[in-house]
């Protein structure tokens, strides 16, 4: 299982996760936000997203950064939103997804 083994808060926008592989990526508040797993942004019975892209400020930041467990991140956003957890395997997901 490849996991985390050094996450940096590079600005106030930007997170860098260097991986067990070697990888490095990076993340950006915004696109987390948008990327949000809770049940108020994506719908817990049909998986749909609920939340709005155009809804999420391309200034957002973040306030607080926790780690949850061994298994994943949780973020307080500019926006007070703070419910989604963020898996490690979910994060390489959107990184990677990022990339191409």
């Amino acid at each position: 299982m490849i996991e985390p083994i050094q996450i940096s808060e590079e600005s106030d926008s930007k997170i860098s996760i260097k991986w067990s592989d070697d990888a490095e990526t990076s993340l950006f508040a915004p696109q987390l936000r948008r990327a949000c797993p809770c049940a108020s942004c994506v719908n817990e019975w049909t998986g749909e997203k609920i939340l709005k892209d155009s809804s999420v400020a391309e200034d957002l930041t973040f306030s607080e950064m926790q780690i949850v467990g061994r298994y994943a991140l949780n973020f307080r956003f500019s926006d007070e939103h703070d419910t989604g957890i963020f898996t490690f395997k979910y994060l390489r997901q959107l990184s990677e997804n990022n990339q191409h």
